[in-house]
This record gives structure tokens, C-alpha cells and sequence, in this order.
């Protein structure tokens, strides 16, 4: 085949997945009513809810699928990135027709992970790393070296911050913040909107992770990805690229600096819940320990729904889309470094193409090389700046290699004789202090 012939089958199979794909709206799909929530926290947690299951037919999709599958020529990386975007989007229709049931938790295994799911070219798993994360959150707690976090934002507070963030940002295409009744979490982003929860509140630092995690990313990669007109499937996030996009997003707030410890221990938390549902927790068992790590009940009710969405209510098989945010922050970050160290910061540059997967760069590379991939529009702040990025990468790579046994080793030596100094009340009366109050 010749060259612009290859270019007008890419074409093709991209637009046919796009179309089949845009429909499958898979939280929407597998979101709850608000009387659920209200129901089950006025028998004070003591009866399981009983959301009503509505799978979708899967085979407009396999149809879809099996015409962009015949326009492809497998051993070309062009063909064969979409030919895994194909797989991922006839398991997710897959998925959506199985909610309610066992195989529901399969298919959602395989698109966005479990917790015992190793990552990719390295044995650690979300899990592990969830474990780690407890282990020293609970060390740091002990200590009192890390205050409470104050919740004193509103939605309203939130809002009025993020809009005039993202109109900055943005210009003409900022993004829509909306504040809604129900959503199943804090805050949600779609390409043109951002959704916050009514009656969530916030520390002060939630404003700026939101704007670096949903508009940043993931308003940028959806506005990016429309742009796309070559390659339209670009513009739709499916299950496929949760874990490169969730992950990218957790990156942009620990470089911004707005990935505090609350955030994280959240973050731990729901994957030791989706392992929990694993190993048989029903609902109220897991909502009961999120009510000891929650706020209010409101939220850990949030927490637990999160993790049963479209599965058995009674235990055994989640929805593991919460394994993604972890395991996709350690991919992404150690993808940039390693892009940065083999002297590819045009490779780092593609991740901001659209809704992707980071095994898609080699694909994108290539269509960007024959034309149908533009760069894109949208980057963070962080990432638009080259003194800022290359100083970081500079620095993160090089202490990644210092061997920090030797060194531990070295300063816990040290620090054996030296006394136990305890800052905590006055590190927390600090804190307190400088936290200005609610507007």
C-alpha cells in the first residue's frame, strides 16, 4: 500500500473507534441515584443498598470494532496502537453489559488493573505501594510532625477559584464549573466542564490540586484531543488510557507542589478498599472502615460507593478503576525520567496529544512524523516551561540514583544519639494559625 493510502486507513479505523467509543460514557453509566446514599444513612449504615443495574447491549460496539479491525494491517506500530485501542473499547462494552455480576469485576481487571496486579516491567504493585504509603502516613501521624487537615473551602470557594484559573488558562475554551448535588466524588472534569459536589468541603490546598489534576489534564488532553481531526479517537478517555491519564493528572499535582499527604492517604486508601472487596467485604463492611479514616459519613459512603460501582453489592468482585491512580502516577513519573535521561523530551511532549495511553508514544510519534497529529495546544504551566522541567528532571534523576541504604544507613547512625525533639504542638498551633478561616 502506498503512503497516503496508510494514512487514509488510520484515518478511518481512528474515526470508526471514536464513534463507537463516545457513547460509553462508563461512570455516567454506572453512576446512583441520591436517595441510595440518603437511604442507606438514615438505617444508620445497617441495610445494603440496592442500586438497580442497567447493562447496555454490547454489540453496536462489537460491530464498530470489528470494521476498524478489518482496516487494519497488523506489524505496523500504527496499526497495531490501534488495534489495542480497539481491545480496550470492546472491553469496556463488554464490561458495561455485565454490570451487577461477577464478570463485571473481570473485565474491569483487565482494563484498569487490581491490586495485586503487578505494573508494568516491574514486580511492585498498587497494593504495595498502598501498604507503603499507610505504613508511613500512620509513622508520620504518630509523630505529629503533619496536622489535621482543615476543611474549611466550600464548593462555592472552589469554584469561584477555578474559574477564574481556568479562564486565564484556557481563554475561549475554559472549561464550565458547575456545582451539582450528587457526584461520587469531590470533583469530576469532562473537556468542557468541571463538576464539584455541593456539600463537599476543602482544605486550602484542594483548590490548586483540582485545577492541576482535572483542568490541567484532564480539560487540557480532551481539549488537545479534539483537535485531533486525523485522529479522533484521541479526543475519547475509555478504560484503556484511565491509568496513563489518572496517572498523569497525580503527577502535575505532586510537580505543582499541590499533592499534600491527605491526598495521598486518600489515594492509599481506596485501593486497600478495592482489595478489601476483593478478599469479600461486602458494603457495609468497607463503608464501616471508612468511617473510621472519613470525615462525616457522607464522604466515607462516597468512598465506599466509588469502589462497588456496577458490582455485587455483597462482595467479591469490584470496580478497580481507584488501582489506576497510583500505579499511573509511578508509570508516568518514571516514563518522563527515563524519557528525559534517553534525551527524549519531544517524546514527554506527545502526552499532552490527547486521551492516551503511554504505550501509545511510538504510534504517535509516527503519525506526528506523516502529519496527523498536531502538537498540542493545552500544557500545564509546569510543563511549559523548559528551566522549570529540565532543573526538576535534572535533580529528581540524579538523586534517584544515589543509594539511599548507605546513606539511611549513615544518618540513622547519627540520629541514634541524637534525643527525640517533640515539635508537634507547635508545628500543628502553626499550622493552624496560618490557615486562613472560610469565606
Amino acid at each position: 500500500m502506498t503512503y497516503e493510502a496508510d494514512n487514509e486507513r488510520f484515518r478511518q479505523s481512528a474515526k470508526i473507534l471514536h464513534d463507537v467509543a463516545k457513547p460509553m460514557r462508563v461512570l455516567s453509566a454506572l453512576a446512583w441515584p441520591a436517595e441510595l446514599r440518603e437511604r442507606f444513612l438514615e438505617s444508620g449504615g445497617s441495610r445494603l443498598p440496592q442500586p438497580e443495574f442497567h447493562p447496555i447491549d454490547p454489540a453496536p460496539v462489537l460491530e464498530g470494532v470489528a470494521a476498524a479491525r478489518r482496516l487494519l494491517q497488523p506489524g505496523s506500530i500504527v496499526d497495531d496502537w490501534l488495534e489495542s485501542e480497539a481491545s480496550c473499547i470492546e472491553a469496556t462494552a463488554r464490561m458495561l453489559a455485565s454490570v451487577g455480576t461477577p464478570e463485571f469485576h473481570e473485565h474491569s481487571r483487565s482494563l484498569y488493573g487490581g491490586p495485586d496486579k503487578p505494573l508494568r516491567f516491574d514486580p511492585a504493585t498498587p497494593l504495595h505501594l498502598a501498604q507503603r504509603f499507610e505504613e508511613s502516613l500512620s509513622g508520620l501521624s504518630d509523630s505529629k510532625l503533619v496536622p489535621p487537615p482543615v476543611r474549611n473551602r466550600t464548593s462555592t470557594d472552589i469554584a469561584d477559584h477555578l474559574r477564574a484559573a481556568v479562564g486565564e488558562h484556557f481563554g475561549d475554551s475554559a472549561p464550565e464549573i458547575l456545582i451539582v448535588d450528587e457526584l461520587s466524588a469531590n470533583a469530576v472534569a469532562s473537556t468542557s466542564r468541571i463538576k464539584i459536589r455541593r456539600d463537599a468541603m476543602f482544605t486550602t490546598k484542594d483548590a490548586s490540586q483540582l485545577l492541576n489534576h482535572e483542568a490541567y489534564i484532564h480539560v487540557a488532553t480532551g481539549l488537545n484531543g479534539r483537535a485531533q481531526t486525523d485522529i479522533p479517537i484521541l479526543a475519547i478517555g475509555h478504560p484503556g488510557t484511565t491509568r496513563t491519564q489518572e496517572g498523569l493528572a497525580v503527577y502535575s499535582e505532586y510537580v505543582s507542589g499541590t499533592l499534600g499527604l491527605d491526598r495521598l492517604r486518600r489515594l492509599a486508601e481506596r485501593i486497600l478498599g478495592v482489595q478489601m472487596v476483593c478478599e469479600g467485604a461486602d458494603f457495609i463492611e468497607l463503608y464501616r472502615w471508612f468511617l473510621d479514616r472519613s470525615p462525616a459519613p457522607e464522604q466515607a459512603f462516597e468512598s465506599t460507593r466509588r469502589i462497588f460501582r456496577g458490582a455485587p453489592i455483597t462482595g467479591g468482585s469490584p470496580f478497580t478503576k481507584d488501582c489506576t491512580y497510583l500505579s499511573g502516577f509511578l508509570a508516568v513519573s518514571t516514563f518522563i525520567r527515563a524519557a528525559f535521561v534517553a534525551g527524549r523530551a519531544d517524546a514527554v511532549a506527545l502526552l499532552f496529544s490527547g486521551k492516551l495511553d503511554l504505550w501509545s508514544v511510538p504510534a504517535l510519534a509516527e503519525l506526528r512524523s506523516r502529519g496527523l497529529v498536531i502538537p498540542a495546544q493545552f500544557v500545564p504551566p509546569w510543563a511549559s516551561d523548559p528551566n522549570w522541567i529540565l532543573s526538576h528532571l535534572t535533580l529528581s534523576t540524579f538523586m534517584a540514583d544515589v543509594d539511599l541504604g548507605s546513606v539511611a544507613e549513615s544518618v540513622g547512625h547519627l540520629l541514634n544519639h541524637s534525643p527525640r525533639v517533640d515539635l508537634g504542638d507547635r508545628i500543628v498551633g502553626a499550622a493552624a494559625a496560618a490557615t486562613p478561616s472560610g469565606s
